[in-house]
């Protein structure tokens, strides 16, 4: 039986990539946002890139350039290299999932993307989930496992099989900068994975929230979480689907 999404993960709003300040002081997935978040008493989202040495690392991008003093791939170098990178709002280091889970100690729920590391949400991957696996064994806080990639999900569901798991998903718009083929975009568009992963719940683009695919799942007992929402008024409008969302850019009551 596939684990359930604790009630945690629905009874406060979650802050996408913890509760940063649009990178001015408080990097997104980094330490002081995950200090805000807590003290906020938000749920957090993060998200996971694979380091060089196999490490699972808390940061969105694929590159370096965008939050870091740093250019090029964050798989290029090994742990011990992004720990001592400097980001613009002048923190230091990017943080390990190991490093962030203790950090957070349970005191609030992490909802855990890991991005795609096949290129095309393919199956090229595993060695991102075995490193998350490897960090999330023993932590007793509340968290759940999503992805893009289907494949990664049911992987996870080998390696984490107590922990719930959902699938990332969304409208996949051919006018977005989507770096996924646009064959693999329109299989994804219409959520056909949801079943063989095992997945508990979906987190959806708020924006595409009326799809009849999302309220078909909904209909069946699936938890619908969704993200990015920016504003009150995008919150009002999502939540008159979705379970609970994820936001930024605004602190939601």
């Amino acid at each position: 039986m596939m684990p359930a999404l604790p009630e945690p993960f629905l009874a406060r709003p979650i802050a996408h990539r913890a509760l940063h300040d649009g990178n001015v002081t408080r990097a997104e997935n980094n330490l002081r946002a995950i200090d805000a978040a807590i003290a906020g008493r938000y749920g957090i989202e993060i998200d996971l890139q694979l380091s060089q040495d196999g490490v699972a690392m808390v940061f969105h991008d694929y590159a370096l350039d965008r939050l870091t003093d740093a250019r090029g791939p964050i798989a290029q170098r090994d742990a011990a290299a992004l720990g001592a990178l400097r980001f613009g709002t002048g923190e230091v280091g990017i943080p390990t999932l190991s490093e962030v889970l203790a950090r957070v100690d349970g005191r609030a729920p992490l909802l855990i993307e890991l991005k795609d590391q096949d290129g095309a949400m393919g199956p090229k991957i595993g060695a991102l989930e075995a490193a998350t696996a490897r960090a999330l064994d023993g932590y007793g806080g509340p968290v759940a496992l999503m992805s893009f990639n289907p494949h990664s999900v049911v992987r996870l569901a080998d390696l984490c099989p107590g922990i719930p798991r959902g699938l990332t998903t969304g409208g996949w718009a051919d006018e977005d900068d989507w770096p996924v083929p646009a064959a693999r975009r329109a299989e994804l568009r219409e959520i056909p994975d949801y079943a063989r992963t095992g997945a508990a719940f979906i987190s959806h683009q708020w924006t595409d929230l009326g799809r009849p695919r999302v309220g078909e799942l909904k209909a069946q007992g699936a938890h619908i979480l969704c993200w990015t929402v920016r504003s009150p008024e995008a919150e009002r409008t999502a939540r008159a689907v979705a379970d609970n969302i994820t936001f930024e850019g605004y602190r939601p009551a």
